[in-house]
Order: C-alpha cells, then structure tokens, then sequence
C-alpha cells in the first residue's frame, strides 16, 4: 500500500528557475518535498501539496548548477528521493525550448492577471500581504523577499488564496516584497509592494465585530515530535478549539540560517526534512 514515486524531471528551465515534473505510479502521497542548496549553498526546503505533480523553483541564478531531490511524505514516512541530474540553469534554457501550445490564438485571452500587491496588515516581526487575480485563476503563487541577513526567501501559496503572513522578519527594516503567479509553464509577475517593520501600516483595518474575536479564536494544542530519524523530524500538533487558515514552523537549520516551513490548516502533522 506504499505510494511509489516515479521519476522527476525539469520540463522547462528559465535563466532563474526551473519547474519540475514528477508522476505517482501507484498510490498517494500527503505531501511532497523539494529540496535544494541556493546560490550560497544553503539547504533550501519547498513544501507541495500531496495532489500536485509539478513545481516551479524561483530565484535561481544563471550559469550554475543545481541538483534537485523530490521526498513524498506518506504517515510518518518519507519515501524517496528522486533527483535530478544536476544541471547549468542557463545553458539548459538554451538546450529545453518551450513547448508551444496545443492552441496559441486561444492562449492571450486565456492567460490570468495579476492585480496589485500591498501590504495589509504589519507588526514588527510579520507583514501580512493582500492581492487580487482580476481575471483568470492561477495554480500557485510564489513570495519572495530578502530576510535580515540578505538571504532570498521563498514563499509558496496555494493559488486559491489572496492573503499570506509572512512570519519571522526583523523590527524596523524595510523588506521589498515580490509575488508571481504560477500558471502552467509560465511565471507571471512580479508585482511587488514594500513594507516597514515596526509600524502599523495605514492599511490596516480593526475587526469590524471586536467583540466577538475572543470566544471564537481558535486554540494551539501541544505540539510533539513523534517520529525522529536522524535527517528529519515529524512534528504533531493537536486544535482543541476552532480552525486556523494555516500554520508556520520556523527553525534554524545546521548553518543557524532562519528556516520557515509553511503548512495548510487542515494539516495536523508535518515532516522536516
């Protein structure tokens, strides 16, 4: 009854990303992990969603080389990896020609459309960004920022929200925000948006039934490592009370560099590789 992970391949390569492709012979899988070092050889995390075969990786840099392993997370197992060959990002942009479209004349219209990007809500170690998709539906949207230290961080979002936190910055900084649509093959963006730690931006809207907030935010039960190997942790938690849109763990990796792992709300349980 174990899923099976097939083999993994990058379908198209640009001179700072690549997407990934990946099939599932036999079974399903929870969720997926890519992993990676960036440009400065720091270990680099994505989470996917347990339904998705392909991922784009943003932020690369050309003329380099990058090697990929894909993990499936089924229970408290990780099956894999699978890799990639590791491969030069610009000489392979030259070598893998974008397909063209079944239908070309169908694809303008088609095409969706980012709207603006601002920064909603913001406290001095978070900023909570808002945007719209004014026509069309995108599969997955990417964040990207430069934490305290200059370190290029990556944010994935599920394509149906409009709303994320980022968690874990420094007070009193100004951080340039970036956010990419994933659709398809392509990456439309980015828009972007800056934002200043430590005030309260102007944008910022007070509940409109504050009296109600306190019996219906939700609670955060004891959070458990249950299973423990020695390259990852499975980490369990429980919700006593209410729902929360998504959870966030953060950690520093063996480099001491400020890892965060975002997980959806219905999830109970994630592994770090």
């Amino acid at each position: 009854s174990q899923p099976i992970l097939g083999e993994l391949t990058a379908s198209h390569v640009s001179p700072d990303s690549v997407q990934l492709e990946w099939s599932v012979p036999e079974g399903t899988f929870d969720s997926f992990t890519v992993q990676y070092r960036d440009d400065q050889g720091q270990a680099q995390v994505l989470p996917v969603d347990g339904g998705s075969r392909t991922v784009t990786v943003p932020g690369l840099s050309p003329s380099r080389r990058y090697k990929f392993n894909l993990y499936g997370v089924w229970g408290r197992k990780r099956v894999g990896p699978v890799s990639t060959d590791a491969m030069d990002v610009s000489s392979l942009h030259c070598a893998l020609p974008v397909p063209a479209p079944a239908e070309p004349e169908e694809e303008p219209p088609s095409q969706p459309i980012l709207g603006e990007l601002t920064a909603s809500h913001v406290s001095p170690d978070s900023v909570q960004l808002e945007w719209s998709v004014p026509e069309g539906t995108f599969d997955s949207f990417t964040v990207q920022y430069r934490d305290g230290q200059g370190q290029a961080q990556v944010l994935p979002v599920d394509g149906g929200s409009r709303t994320v936190t980022v968690p874990g910055l420094s007070p009193s900084r100004r951080y340039k925000f970036n956010l990419y649509g994933v659709w398809g093959r392509k990456r439309v963006g980015p828009v972007s948006t800056d934002a200043v730690t430590g005030e309260w931006g102007c944008g910022t809207i007070a509940p409109a039934e504050p009296e109600e907030e306190p019996p219906s935010q939700p609670i955060l039960g004891e959070l458990t490592a249950s299973h423990v190997s020695p390259d990852s942790v499975q980490l369990e938690w429980s919700v006593p009370e209410g729902t929360f849109d998504s959870f966030t763990v953060q950690y520093r990796d063996g480099q001491g560099q400020a890892q965060v792992l975002p997980v959806d709300g219905g999830s109970r349980t994630v592994t770090v590789p």
